[in-house]
């Protein structure tokens, strides 16, 4: 392998699944970061809302799901499906599918210039 390359599978899941979500950090850089997360049926706890420095680029790959926010706007999402979250807005996860699990790959990094994205 190549010195500095990493490596390693997106769909992969483990033989029992914990009962919080799983977050694992697949590249930290010093100007993003790239997180896996697998979620089967969890959700924000009632009242919590995500309010983040950064901006967040986030694909679900397995599963279906559902982000609120708090406008009360709901988007649904089903594999394959992405969506973008400029920093400070407020949002919370509503609900993750079981089965099958959702699996999720999230990219954090500076806020985009205002305006631009």
């Amino acid at each position: 392998m190549t010195i500095g390359m990493k490596r390693g599978g997106l769909l992969g899941l483990p033989a029992i699944l914990p009962s919080e979500e799983l977050f694992q950090d697949l590249v930290r850089a010093a100007s993003f970061r790239v997180e896996r997360i697998v979620s089967a049926g969890q959700s924000s706890p009632p009242g919590y809302w995500y309010d983040q420095e950064e901006d967040e680029w986030v694909a679900l790959l397995q599963g279906e799901a559902a982000l609120e926010f708090e406008d009360g706007g709901v988007v649904e999402l089903s594999s394959g499906d992405w969506v973008f979250l400029p920093a400070r807005l407020r949002h919370r996860v509503a609900r993750t599918s079981v089965e099958p699990p959702c699996i999720w790959v999230a990219v954090f990094g500076a806020p985009a210039p205002s305006g631009r994205v």
